[in-house]
Order: C-alpha cells, then structure tokens, then sequence
C-alpha cells in the first residue's frame, strides 16, 4: 500500500539513541510525515527498543519494527565477547569490537524496500563521521554509495534519497540542535550494555557524555557511574 506523499514523507531508521532522536526532531520540525523503522537483530542492548516505543509514543508516530537474524559474527553487540573498554581518546581510532559487518547496508536496504512500498522518497540515518565509534558503515562514502545501489535495485525512476543531516555534526552540536527542536533526551537509550542503567564506560556512553558537556547542558539518564572528565566539567559548574 503506498500511502506516503512523495516530497514530505521519510522514512527514518530511529534506535532509540540520541543521534536518531534528533535526526526524528529535525524531520517533526520541517513538517514531513515520519514513518519510523528499527530494528530487533540480536542486539545485545535490546533495551534501546523499550526507547524507540516510548519516542514514537511521544511524536504520536507509528512504527515498524523489522526482526533480522543476523549472521553470527564477533561483534559484542550481538555475541558473548566483552564489549571494548577504551578510553575518551581511543575512541574512534580504529575499528571496535562493538561493530556489527554491515549492519547499515542491512538497515538502508530493508528501509528502503519500506520506503518504496509506502510511496516515501526518502530515507533519513542518523550516522556521524565527526564524534563516533570508527565503524566505517558511517562514512559519506558508504552513504553515497548505498544511495546508488538501492536506486539500481529499485529502477531510477523510484529514486530514494538517503539523507544524513548529522554527518559533519559534533555530538554537542548534534544535542544542541535536538535541544532547539525539544527533543526528548529523556526517553533516549545509548549504552551498548544490556542494563538497565547506563553503564558510563563503552563508547557509546563516553561520546555522549562528551556531547552533552560540550552542549552545555547535563545528560538527563541515570548512570551507573560518571567518567572522570564528565566528573570534572561538572564539579566546574
């Protein structure tokens, strides 16, 4: 059935995160009709799904959860290995154990087929190549590139855009931006650990931490514990 209005509708991949919140926040605010897409794969933090439930509960959106049994790999995030313990300025030098191969080239393409399906023509991803892991499924070239390959696969004429507004942002830039929109950071879920409460050590943790001192502004979760440089920006004031 395809029910989107070709020019304003998106389909947007939303994990429950902060980057895909905020990229949600930017589509809301331009006025376009959202049709949200995430993903059960196995992860291993599969409490970020309780987070995509409760942000489309927020905006009034309905969204499609997709199951996709992904081979067996070495990821952490979807096997028994202990998730890579690295500090602030480890991050992003080098590939870590948390990536999953080829996760976005999965997601892109199932989104796409939903895109297509609805009458949307445009997919929006919430990737960064500024403040992130190192997964090199988050590059502009991979974007760019998989933008080609699902219009070859859908004929030219369907053409779906891929769009990635915060792919030069820092991730205070990122919060800052989803603050102007009001978006819900509350209700966000970025730790790789399978918790309840955010651990403050993986990496996922540590950017955003870093993202929101940046910001100025302090991260609304719970945590199990602080990073010291987190500690220190706020015992400054």
């Amino acid at each position: 059935m395809r029910s989107g209005s070709p020019g304003n509708s998106v389909v947007v991949l939303l994990s429950g995160g902060l980057d895909s919140t905020t990229l949600l926040s930017i589509f809301k605010t331009r006025g376009y009709t959202i049709f949200p897409i995430s993903f059960e794969y196995g992860q291993t933090h599969s409490r970020e799904l309780k987070s995509v439930e409760d942000l489309c509960s927020y905006y009034g959106l309905k969204g499609k959860r997709v199951k996709v049994e992904i081979p067996e790999s070495t990821s952490s995030l979807t096997g028994n290995a202990e998730i890579m313990a690295r500090s602030l300025e480890e991050v992003g030098s080098g590939i870590p154990n948390t990536f999953v191969p080829s996760r976005n080239a999965i997601f892109l393409a199932l989104a796409a087929s939903y895109a297509f399906s609805i009458g949307a023509d445009r997919i929006a991803i919430g990737v960064n190549s500024v403040d992130y892991s190192g997964y090199p499924d988050c590059r502009p070239e991979f974007i760019s590139r998989m933008e080609e390959t699902v219009n070859l696969a859908l004929g030219k004429h369907n053409a779906i855009r891929i769009e990635a507004p915060l792919q030069y942002l820092s991730k205070g830039e990122i919060i800052s931006v989803g603050k102007t929109n009001n978006a819900p950071y509350e209700l966000t879920w970025s730790c790789y650990r399978g918790d309840q409460v955010s651990c403050g050590k993986c990496d996922s943790c540590l950017l955003r931490l870093r993202g929101f001192m940046d910001a100025g502004l302090q991260d609304p979760l719970e945590y199990r514990e602080f990073p010291d440089f987190y500690l220190e920006w706020i015992k400054r004031g």
